[in-house]
């Protein structure tokens, strides 16, 4: 990139709007590159088989918790959940679609195989009580118990 220095040695961006234009579009792909990386990352877990974690949004009132996980094509008979001493675990596959099968791949971003999830709940006692996917996301209530 050329920039200009001004008299204490600063750098200044070019007065070129290509050259700016092409800076910021750069910047913005990075953004959406550490994004991507922070909502789409391998998961923790002590296994030999490659998992990812989906991201979760958990929203509690007094009754009751839920939590969203963002599934995209994930079936519903493709996920297990189970809440197992205090540690919500969501589990499951993410298999390519079939119109997938035989054709040309040109770009993979959504993760795809198996999935994670474990998520600490807040102290006390729960039950699931529904879930439901819709919108590529799948929406788990949790029913405070005693």
């Amino acid at each position: 990139m050329s920039v200009a220095a001004d008299r204490k040695g600063a750098e200044m961006p070019s007065r070129d709007p290509g050259i700016w234009m092409w800076a910021e579009a750069c910047e913005m792909l990075d953004q959406a590159e550490r994004l991507h990386r922070t909502l789409y990352r391998p998961a923790r877990v002590a296994s030999r088989e490659r998992v990812w974690e989906p991201p979760v949004d958990i929203f509690e009132t007094d009754r009751e918790l839920w939590i969203v996980v963002a599934l995209p094509g994930v079936a519903p008979e493709a996920t297990t959940v189970t809440v197992e001493e205090g540690i919500l675990v969501v589990t499951g596959v993410r298999s390519l679609p079939e119109a997938a099968r035989g054709a040309v791949l040109h770009r993979l971003e959504i993760p795809r195989g198996r999935f994670e999830r474990r998520i600490e709940l807040p102290p006390g006692t729960y039950g699931v009580s529904g879930r439901h996917l819709a919108d590529g996301c799948l929406a788990i209530r949790l029913e405070k118990i005693g």
